[in-house]
Formats: structure tokens, sequence, C-alpha cells
């Protein structure tokens, strides 16, 4: 079935099916859009990633630390605020190279090395009071073959995460300082308390100090009178050295004639050896006297045996006994003499003993008498050397004891100097004192005004301070790329290019508008009708598609297509005018218009000269008034609608008018 609506560059008529063609265009276009668009943050599972984790784990005060490894476990878990995570894979280096390479992997996020160090530098550097600070940082490869909100999705997952996990330690961080400043306000305030101490301790120093002064004059005046004393006493210790001295001189005197007389002693002309030859001699005639005296006596006992013999036989009565008794008298006055003889002998060897003995005694004496005088010379010599020492001795004592004259007076000059700074001694201490106290109730103060914090205020202000400003960037609205805008921005634009592509199909006025005799006002208006009846098919078509993906209530989706509707009729009219006006050159403003709307709306971040093209279009008033219904954008919609229809009317108006030339090579 045809219909009597003129096709562009063609005498064929248009159908019903061309129509509905141009009618569903904008639809599918828009539906196509939307439904690849909205919300893809529910899809997230789709994309792949991979986690290069080389990070190398930190002790910190004896705690593992690995912070790469919770990072990634943080990625994987993905956020509460999101119903769908990236489909996350635990690589290595060279199998994310590889997915990235053969689109296995549309993100790989690498954690280096450093991580945990860097990390937590800036904790350890407060915690030693030194060091320096380092970020740490990861790093988002998207393959060069990306698609284009691909890099957009990853980073910002990336992003979140490392922001997470940066303000978790930010608020570990600050919960150790603040729970310090309760440690250092305890600590001061143990400090003030010993400054106090200190204080009652000074004021005690002080009055002891007081005290000082006298006892050091005391001092002064014995230290006076021992230099007194120990210049006596030098004195005295040195005439005690000068008489030790001449003792010692005596004894080394004597020492020396003791070991002279012994040496006179042992001498071969000494009396004494002369002595011991006498008495040697004397016993060697002892001893010759002694042998004869007992040979005498032998002599004479054989004789008196002999006369003894003889006077038995003169007892026989022939002999004569007067000559028998005067042999008998004289044998008895042998026995008697030669008793007297062994009495005699007996004495001579007793007296040869005894003359031995003398010999011996003599002989030895001269060696002992030596040895013994010889023995008190050395003990007199060492006598006189320890007299000697003690002479020495004495002498430094008694040079000590100059010195400790000397050493005494300084003392008392020392001990006056004392009792002048000892009173100084007392009122710094005294000063020191009062400073303590000043000290104290100052520590005090301080301790007092420094904040205490338990360990859930602590925690809860970390929190804060770590991350002390927040946004409703948790909204839905924010956690897209296809944010509350892009529905109204996709529907103005497949509306612009859905009323484009009527008059890519249709006349912009008919071919006969020269010979027609309807006005020219009716002809535009004829050629507009099947195009705004298109555009407002459009906007209805394009309000339920959207309200199938966005949900709107009643009256935001009756306002909604309202606009649309008159936006489709006022687009088909500015198309047909730009039709009308350039022909084929008009069809390509309409598109390069499309493409500005597009560029606009997209992002704040255009050229300044850009935006205010945009802002000039037809497009922006549909844009805004898609966004949020208002009387302001459907009277632009209305004023481009009707301006555009002047236009065309005017353009065919002229169309009419031809010259005899023209007519002529028409015919």
């Amino acid at each position: 079935m045809t219909l009597s609506i003129e096709r562009a560059r063609s005498r064929g008529p248009i159908t019903w099916l061309t129509i509905l063609g141009i009618l569903l265009l904008p639809a599918a276009v828009g539906g196509i859009l939307v439904a690849a668009l909205q919300n893809p943050s529910e899809r997230l599972d789709s994309m792949t990633a991979a986690i290069v984790n080389l990070d190398e784990p930190v002790t910190i005060d004896d705690q593992y630390t690995p912070l790469g490894r919770q990072l990634a476990s943080g990625l994987v878990e993905g956020s509460d605020d999101l119903d769908s995570n990236l489909t996350w894979v635990i690589s290595n280096e060279d199998d994310a190279a590889e997915g990235l390479a053969d689109g296995s992997y549309q993100a790989v996020i690498t954690i280096p090395a450093e991580f945990s160090s860097a990390a937590t530098s800036a904790g350890q550097a407060i915690s030693e009071g030194g060091g320096s600070a380092e970020k740490a940082t990861i790093k988002v490869t998207t393959p060069d073959d990306g698609l284009v909100a691909d890099d957009l999705i990853t980073g910002q997952i990336a992003s979140v995460a490392a922001s997470t996990m940066g303000t978790m330690l930010s608020e570990a961080t600050m919960e150790n300082v603040l729970v310090g400043f309760t440690t250092i306000g305890d600590q001061i305030g143990e400090a003030s308390s010993g400054a106090l101490e200190l204080a009652t301790g000074a004021r005690r120093a002080a009055d002891g100090a007081a005290a000082l002064p006298d006892g050091a004059t005391k001092l002064a005046d014995g230290a006076a009178q021992l230099g007194t004393g120990a210049s006596e006493l030098a004195g005295g210790l040195g005439t005690i050295a000068s008489g030790t001295q001449d003792a010692a001189n005596g004894a080394s005197e004597l020492g020396a004639g003791l070991t002279s007389g012994a040496a006179a002693l042992e001498a071969p002309d000494s009396d004494l050896n002369k002595l011991a030859g006498a008495a040697s001699a004397g016993a060697g005639y002892a001893k010759t006297a002694a042998d004869g005296t007992t040979a005498l006596a032998g002599s004479l006992g054989a004789n008196a045996q002999i006369l003894t013999a003889l006077v038995k036989e003169c007892q026989a009565p022939s002999l004569d006994s007067d000559f028998c008794d005067r042999l008998s008298a004289t044998a008895t006055a042998i026995g008697g003499n030669a008793d007297a003889a062994g009495a005699a002998a007996v004495s001579a060897g007793a007296a040869n003993v005894y003359a031995g003995n003398v010999s011996n005694g003599v002989s030895a004496l001269p060696s002992a008498l030596a040895g013994q005088l010889r023995t008190a010379g050395d003990g007199a010599l060492s006598l006189a050397d320890g007299l000697y020492q003690l002479a020495s001795g004495v002498g430094q004592s008694a040079t000590g004891a100059n010195s400790l004259s000397t050493g005494a007076v300084a003392l008392s000059d020392g001990a006056t100097a004392l009792s002048d700074g000892a009173t100084e001694l007392a009122t710094g201490i005294d000063k020191l004192a009062a400073g303590t106290g000043d000290l104290a109730g100052g520590l005090k103060t301080a301790s007092e005004s420094l904040p205490s914090f338990d360990d859930q205020e602590s925690s809860s202000l970390a929190s804060v301070i770590a991350d002390p400003v927040s946004s409703n960037s948790s909204d839905s609205s924010m956690n897209t790329i296809f944010g509350p805008t892009a529905i109204p921005l996709l529907a103005a634009v497949v509306l612009w290019f859905g009323s484009l592509a009527s008059f890519i199909v249709m006349r912009a006025h008919t071919a006969r508008t020269l010979t027609s005799r309807r006005s020219s006002a009716g002809l535009a208006l004829r050629a507009f009708a099947p195009a705004a009846a298109i555009g407002a098919g459009q906007g209805i078509l394009v309000a339920l598609i959207v309200q199938f993906v966005a949900s709107y209530d009643a009256a935001a989706w009756w306002a909604f297509a309202g606009t649309a509707v008159v936006a489709g009729v006022a687009f088909a009219a500015v198309n047909q005018a730009l039709v009308a006006l350039f022909g084929g050159i008009g069809r390509w403003v309409s598109a390069l218009i499309g493409v500005v709307a597009v560029a606009t709306g997209l992002i704040s971040t255009v050229p300044a000269w850009l935006a205010s093209i945009g802002e000039a279009l037809p497009t922006a008033p549909a844009f805004s008034g898609l966004i949020a219904a208002n009387g302001s954008a459907l009277a632009s919609l209305v004023v481009w609608g009707v301006l555009s229809l002047i236009a065309t009317t005017l353009i065919v108006a002229v169309r009419r008018t031809t010259s005899a030339k023209a007519v002529l090579a028409a015919g």
C-alpha cells in the first residue's frame, strides 16, 4: 500500500513500511543505546581483570603486614555499594601480558613490590620521629584496543580500592596519633608530679645549702689549724730524720768494724790462732806423757807379778826368811808403784783427752768468733740501711707535712670560697625550687589541656579525620557512567536523527511547488504534516522504551513523553527547513547538529566556543526539557518549530517563482 507522500530523489511512492521504518528508527537506536549503556555497574562480572601481586610484605612491631594481599582481597571481594564486581583473576606478569594481548583480560592491576613498605612509611616516620614518607602506587594497564569505557570502569574501581586502602591506613595512623595524645598527656602529668617533687627537693636542698656557709667557715678555721700543726710536724720530722741519719752512720761504722775484727780473728798470726797452736802442742805433750805412764805402769805391773811369784817361792822352808821379807816388801812396794803408775796413766789419759778437747775448742774459736762477728757486722750494716731508709722516709714525711701545711692553707682559702659559693648556691637552689614549682604548674596545665581519648573515641575520630569529607557518590546515580542525564541526551539525539531520517526519505516540499494551486504555507504544511506525525510517534515510542529502562513515576513519564512529542514535532520542522533551504547540504548540516549535541551533552570540558554552539542549537531546549519538564524548554521548541515552518514557507514561496528561460528549458 502506498501513500501520497513524495519520496526524495525518487519518483516512487512511500509505503507504510517506509513510514514504519522511519517511525521505529529512533526507538530502535535509543533502545539499543539505553540497553547497552544503562547501569553498566550491574554487569561488571562480564569484564575480567587480572591482579598481579608483586608486593613484599613488611613486619612492623612484630606484626606481619601484607598490604598487597589485603588490597587484592579487597578488589576480589568488591564493594558493598555495588551489586556486582569484575571477574578477578589472581595472575602473574607473563599470564597478565598474554591475557591483555589476546583479549582474555580487559585490565591488569599490578601491585608493585614496594607497596607495603611505601604504604606504611608515613606511619613509620611518625612512630620513629624521622624518615621520609612515600606514596604507595598501583598500576592499571588496559589493552590498546580496549573499549572506550573499560578504562574508566577499571580505573575507577582501582582508584576506589586504593582510596579505601589509604583511608584505612590513615585511620590506623591517626588512631595511633590520638592515642599518643592521651599517652603524652599522662606522661606530662607524671612529669608534673615529678617536677613538683623536684621543687620540694630543691626547697629542702636550698635549706641545706643555707647551712653550708657556717660549716665552710668552720672548715676554714680547722684547715688553718691543720696547716700550723702540719708545719710543726714537718720541723719535728726533720729533726728525727737528722738523728736517724747519724744513727745510720754509726751502725754502718759498727758493721765495718765487726767485719774487720772477724777478718783479724781469722788471720794466721792472730792471738787466738796462736793459742790454738799452743793448745794443740800441749795436747800432744799430754798424750806422750799418758802413753809413757801407761807403759811404765805396765812394766811395774809385770815386775810386781814376778816379785809376787818370787815371794811365793820364798815360802819354802829352805829359803832365808829375811830375804823373803825384803823381797815381799819390795814386791809390795813395786805393786804400789805399779798401781800409782796406773792411776797416773789414767790421769794422763784424761789429761790427754782434756788437752785434745781444749785444742779442738781453741782451734774452732777463731772461726766461730769471726763468723759471729761477721753476722753482727752484717746486721749492723742492715740496720744502717734500714736507718738510712727510715731517715729518708722521715724526710719525705717532713716534706709531706710541709705539703700538708700548704694544702691545709689552700683548703682554708677554698673553704672560705666555699662559704661564699654556698651562699650563692643557696640563693640559686631557692630560685631553682621556685622555677621548678612553676614548671610543675605549667606541666599540669599542659597535661590538662591535651585531649584524652579512649579507644572507641580514637577510632571514631581517626575515621572522620582520615576521610573528613563525603559526597553522595554512594547514590546509584553517581556510581555509573550512565547518569540521570544520559537518557534525556540519548532521547533528544535519537529524535533529532529520527526527524533527519524522515527528510532523507521524504521531500521537504512537493516537486510540483511551481505548478501547484495551493498556497506556499499550505504546501509547506502538507510536507510537514507527515513528518510531524512521525516525529510525535517517535517521541511516544522513545518515551515507552525509556520507561522500561528508567521506570519513571507516572507524572515524570507523562512530562517526559510530552516533551519528547513536542521535540519530535519541532525537530521535524527544523530538518524540513534545513533540507528545503540547503537540499542535500541541509541533511549534512543536520547530521552535524546531532554530533554537536552529543559532544556538548556528554561532558562539560568541551571548548567554550563549541559549548556556545551547542546551547544555540534546537537540541539544547529538548535536552533540558527531557531532563526536567519546564515551560521555557517547551516554549523554545515551539519557537524553533514555528520559525522553521515560516522559513520553509518562505523558501517554498521563493521556489514558486522562476524565469521564462527556466520554463522554456523545462518544456
